[in-house]
């Protein structure tokens, strides 16, 4: 019996004496970036461990090892004595799941999925952005409920997130965008979010509504870019080049290394179009760094840098004739002006993380920017000069309150920003068509110096397993300064603005459901500050009684999934009440200046479905539906200028509805492609809704094949084609246009008819 027993503690504990101590490193595929608290599990002991916060492991195991994170699609290996020696450091790779369900969301404090969110919130991953040509942002954007942008041209855009922005006349105002923890809006509240390389993107992040404290409250909701990454233990290097309809070219280099303890990443890239109109060329060279330090346990530091030499033509917007008859001609004006916007522009930013223990980190960031800006325009040459400067730091902690768990953050940014702008006349009229724009006497020059701090708290408290709770609260002042360089004119435009310190709160809760459905709801406070320009009276003194656009947000919604995961989406119903909203008046002398004239109330519903029709071999071979629908019931609540009365009408340029949808497939032999089908419901282009963009239909699609040639080599070839359907299509709208010296408004910025692009991607790892 003795030797019976003894045989049996042999055979149970050989396993035990015959594993492997196996050692690696979980990473990240969208941004190379390591995986904490990643679950490694020996399947034949059934003995796990998390990774650490640096995504590495070390496990004694044997046979099938299994690899899974909740946000991720799980992986195994197997692992034996001819495959895996003492000396060898695995890599395991983990791919983010796209599912709105599952998907990881940055959040206030640390990565969580997004099913416990409190608040509206959209992914958009770097296989999303290379659906199609990844040199355009608005398809990109426009196919999230609840965002549209507008593109006139590649440099001409606007972004609106539940219809706040759409009444900007030029560029996106009233949204926060960051890239990393650099803002990319400036201390005019306004974004070039279009000037970044998609390339150097491995996800975007869309908070809609004013709900994201800890990112500034823009009325509208953050856009939050995540850079890439160079991927763990590798060195490797990428060309890309495409060529395709009306002169379109590009080139985009990447060279990467990941070290023990470090990570780099540069890339070139020229983006270049001849243009579908007249005086439509663009040209930008971007040149950016991205790299990461590990300084030992509890430390780390990167670098972030981009800068990006840009020259595009200007041809502007044309009137309905124009727009109907010879939609490739440029505005008179600016045709025979020549004008452009010739723009240099950088950013770098330095983040220092400390882990104190494992309840209690402090993330800590110091960005400067630049950007100089010379703008001929037919009433004038612009010439701009910026500078900013500025501290982001977030202590962040998770800690057991009654035994449940606790996630707080606390921090504040400042913001620093000298901006000098100068006009001179622009004597093109004097000289013979074709010169374009010549240089005249100066007409203005003002320095301005703007600066605001954000103080920011939040705590998400989980009270149960089925129910969490969130609050936070935002604290801001901006102020101004100008001093007017050119008293010539008789008129001095200097003077000092401080706006009142402004409190946002938010709450929230999530309850789950059961597995498949969660509910949501929020209430959340925001406000969109007025730019130097609008806080101008006429005589050039400040308006004492100027007051920021203010607003709160109401939204209840649900996420689900079912079908063993395979049909997964959202609904989300909201309410946004704003007041003091800016409107331009126009004076007797046909001056304009800004007042604080209406309310206006933007009642919405977002719905998104996804349909994985097959899925095979750990998502090697999939084909996957989408739809998603946006419908808007934007009015202005009250609204009367001077003598006009525009209350319960449309708010301007807002479409009455958006559906996306679309299919795409992924075969294991390396096949890939795509439909994207939308609709856009007609879009009032002035306050008194007498006049409307036409709706329309675009139909995009692409194909491509990827293959490795060895381990070491791998290439992508694509073709592309956009408006298939050859739609005739206003791309973008310029509101509350006014026709000059007799002359129709020019409210229609002609979109791109049928084009084509292709091309090829090459990788190459050491």
């Amino acid at each position: 019996m003795k030797r019976i027993f003894l045989l049996l503690i042999l055979v149970c504990s050989f396993p035990a004496y015959s594993q492997l101590n196996v050692t690696g490193t979980v990473i990240d595929s969208s941004n190379n970036l390591p995986i904490e608290n990643a679950k490694v599990l020996d399947v034949g002991s059934n003995v796990s461990i998390l990774t650490d916060v640096n995504g590495k492991f070390s496990i004694k195991a044997l046979g099938k090892i299994e690899f899974s994170k909740e946000g991720y699609a799980g992986v195994y290996i197997l692992i034996n004595k001819d495959n895996y020696s003492k000396d060898k450091h695995i890599e395991i790779t983990l791919s983010p799941i796209t599912e709105l369900t599952q998907v990881l969301i940055e959040d206030y404090f640390r990565p969580q999925p997004h099913k416990y969110a409190t608040d509206a919130v959209s992914t958009i991953t770097a296989n999303d952005i290379n659906r199609g040509n990844p040199i355009e942002l608005h398809p990109v954007l426009n196919r999230v409920a609840g965002v549209f942008m507008q593109n006139g041209t590649l440099n001409t855009n606007r972004i609106t997130i539940r219809g706040i922005g759409a009444r900007n006349l030029f560029g996106t105002a009233n949204i926060r965008a960051y890239f990393g923890d650099i803002p990319l809006t400036d201390g005019n509240g306004e974004s070039s979010i279009e000037d970044l390389e998609l390339g150097t993107v491995s996800q975007i992040e869309i908070h809609k509504g004013p709900s994201s404290s800890s990112f500034g409250v823009g009325l509208g909701g953050a856009i939050l870019f995540k850079p890439e990454y160079a991927e763990e233990n590798t060195t490797q290097s990428q060309l890309t080049t495409a060529f395709g309809s009306y002169g379109l070219r590009r080139i985009l280099a990447r060279a990467s290394t990941s070290l023990k303890n470090s990570n780099i990443i540069v890339l070139y890239s020229n983006n270049h179009t001849d243009g579908y109109r007249e005086n439509n060329e663009y040209d930008r060279n971007t040149i950016t760094l991205a790299s990461d330090f590990d300084l030992g346990e509890k430390d780390s530091f990167s670098i972030l840098g981009s800068y990006v030499d840009l020259k595009a033509g200007i041809p502007s917007s044309l009137n309905q004739e124009g727009f109907d008859n010879n939609p490739r001609q440029a505005a008179f004006t600016w045709g025979r002006a020549q004008g452009f916007e010739d723009i240099n522009y950088g950013i770098l930013g330095l983040t220092w993380k400390h882990r104190f223990n494992e309840k209690v980190s402090n993330n800590t960031s110091l960005f400067t920017s630049f950007r100089n800006n010379d703008e001929p325009r037919p009433f004038n040459i612009l010439k701009e000069n910026t500078n900013s400067f500025g501290i982001r730091s977030r202590i962040l902690g998770t800690h057991l309150v009654a035994k449940k768990k606790l996630n707080w953050t606390i921090g504040g940014e400042l913001f620093f920003e000298n901006y000098t702008g100068k006009t001179f006349q622009n004597l093109y009229e004097d000289f013979p068509i074709g010169t374009g724009s010549v240089q005249g006497n100066q007409l203005s020059d003002l320095d301005e110096k703007r600066y605001y701090y954000n103080l920011f708290g939040e705590v998400n408290y989980e009270i149960n397993k089925k129910l969490r709770f969130n609050a936070g609260a935002h604290l801001n002042q901006t102020s101004f300064d100008i001093e007017d360089q050119f008293l010539s004119d008789g008129e001095d435009n200097s003077g000092e603005f401080d706006f009142d310190p402004i409190l946002s709160p938010k709450i929230g809760i999530n309850y789950t459901l059961n597995y498949n459905v969660t509910f949501y709801g929020s209430i959340a406070h925001g406000f969109s500050t007025p730019t130097t320009s609008e806080t101008l009276l006429p005589n050039g003194i400040f308006n004492p009684n100027i007051k920021p656009e203010i607003g709160w947000n109401y939204e209840i919604g649900t996420r689900y999934k079912l079908l063993d995961d395979r049909v997964y989406g959202s609904l989300s119903l909201y309410t946004l009440r704003a007041r003091d909203l800016l409107v331009s008046r126009r004076t007797v002398d046909d001056n304009f200046f800004a007042i604080n004239a209406g309310k206006t109330t933007h009642n919405g519903a977002e719905f998104e479905l996804n349909f994985t029709v097959a899925r095979l071999n750990l998502g090697k071979r999939t084909l996957n539906f989408f739809f998603n629908a946006s419908i808007y019931d934007h009015t202005f609540d009250n609204f009367i200028d001077l003598d006009s009365n525009f209350s319960g009408n449309d708010l301007t340029g807002v479409p009455s509805e958006v559906t996306n949808s679309g299919i795409e497939f992924i075969t294991e032999k390396g096949f890939y492609g795509n439909l994207n089908y939308q609709t856009v419901g007609k879009i009032p282009v002035n306050d008194a809704n007498t006049t409307f963009s036409k709706n329309y239909e675009l139909l995009h699609g692409k194909i491509g094949f990827k293959n490795s040639i060895s381990n070491h080599f791998n290439y992508d070839l694509f073709l592309g084609v956009n408006n298939i359907l050859d739609t005739d299509y206003a791309s973008q709208l310029q509101i509350n246009a006014r026709g000059f010296g007799g002359n129709a408004p020019r409210y229609f910025y002609p979109g791109l008819p049928f084009n084509i692009y292709g091309g090829i991607n090459i990788n190459y790892r050491l």
